[in-house]
């Protein structure tokens, strides 16, 4: 089984990020390796993560201060009184700038941890574990940290980068095939904008990667993550190229927010209900062509991955949709800003449409 190892370099920060199945079990020489010394750490760990996983992660630790903090992960407790509650131990601790927070778990841990290792005194060291196949491909690279509000998703937060990311594949098998499906998602959107050999890696491979086969998975997030890494070298900060990242989200974050975070559509189903969207609405405003189109859509059908608006929202819901939709990150006036598909890896930014049109689409989709 080969191990990976990729290198982020923003203006900010460089870190490693390493890919491999069971090399949590050999953290503490990446540690070593990378001239961590851990004189004091905090692991935020994620309830549902077996706690094995922890026990393996904490006897790689060379330290004998390391206090753990669990964390109930889900959308609804992404706010700030778990913020308030992870400072309250760092600062009962009396930890400092050279200490260490960690994250174990998946997007939704490593948002909120991040986001308290980027205010906690300026700035704390901080060092990413994801355990899903959503954040190890697309949440752990890249620095985005936050919380939610009643306003809409991560509308709260900075960019903060980790000191390095560890993803071990075999943590993987503890997830349902729902959570697993997840992540997939991210691997579908990363396939999109990227040239058309990697979606054909993905297409090709799509039941061996969903049944994390080896070496099929690994390279599979390899390959998403050197997309991202790409795009965040080239634009940190979500200036202008690092939005295509967004492709199916401003759907995807309205339609959650919309659901209130309701089980029955996790994060990863609305970024594959929102890629759906995005593509339809690229068809029909002949931005996308017919047979690239069918191409995407037959790919989420083969997997069953077909989700239709209608399941989940009816007309009536549409002003709250539209609500979520105006108050997104990437809204600047009263146009909502959408990112469309031209083509796989031809992406279009900043293409704005009037509320009239959001809402004609949303009757149309509604309707069938």
């Amino acid at each position: 089984m080969k191990d990976y190892k990729l290198v982020i370099n923003t203006r900010n920060k460089k870190y490693p990020i390493y890919i491999g199945y069971n090399i949590l079990k050999t953290s503490n020489k990446i540690f070593r390796n990378n001239k961590i010394n851990i004189k004091k750490c905090l692991i935020v760990v994620d309830k549902n993560v077996p706690r094995k996983n922890l026990l393996v992660l904490k006897k790689n630790i060379n330290s004998s201060k390391v206090f753990i903090h669990y964390f109930n992960s889900n959308e609804k407790n992404k706010n700030f009184n778990n913020v308030n509650s992870i400072l309250n131990v760092l600062f009962k601790y009396n930890f400092n700038r050279e200490d260490y927070i960690f994250a174990l778990g998946g997007g939704i841990t490593g948002d909120l941890v991040g986001f308290v290792a980027s205010i906690f005194k300026r700035g704390i060291k901080f060092i990413n574990l994801p355990t899903t196949l959503l954040s190890q491909v697309d949440s752990s690279i890249g620095g985005k940290t936050g919380v939610n509000n009643i306003f809409g998703k991560n509308l709260i937060g900075s960019f903060y980068q980790p000191e390095l990311v560890i993803s071990d594949v075999k943590i993987l098998s503890s997830l349902n095939q729902r959570e697993i499906i997840c992540g997939y998602g991210e691997l579908l959107k990363h396939s999109i904008i990227s040239k058309k050999g990697s979606f054909g890696y993905l297409n090709k491979n799509k039941f061996k990667i969903l049944g994390l086969k080896s070496p099929f998975v690994e390279k599979a997030i390899y390959e998403s993550c050197k997309i991202k890494k790409k795009i965040v070298e080239k634009d940190e900060n979500e200036k202008n190229l690092r939005k295509i990242l967004n492709l199916g989200h401003t759907f995807g974050h309205a339609y959650e927010a919309s659901n209130k975070y309701n089980k029955n559509l996790n994060h990863g189903e609305a970024v594959i209900l929102g890629i759906i969207s995005s593509a339809k609405f690229s068809l029909l405003n002949r931005i996308l062509s017919q047979s690239i189109y069918d191409k995407i859509i037959d790919h989420v059908k083969e997997l069953n991955l077909s989700f239709n608006l209608n399941k989940f929202f009816k007309r009536k819901d549409i002003k709250l949709i539209l609500r979520y939709m105006k108050s997104d990150k990437k809204n600047n006036n009263n146009q909502i800003n959408l990112i469309l598909i031209k083509n796989f890896g031809k992406i279009l930014l900043n293409k704005r449409f009037s509320e009239k049109q959001i809402i004609n689409f949303l009757k149309l989709e509604l309707d069938n």
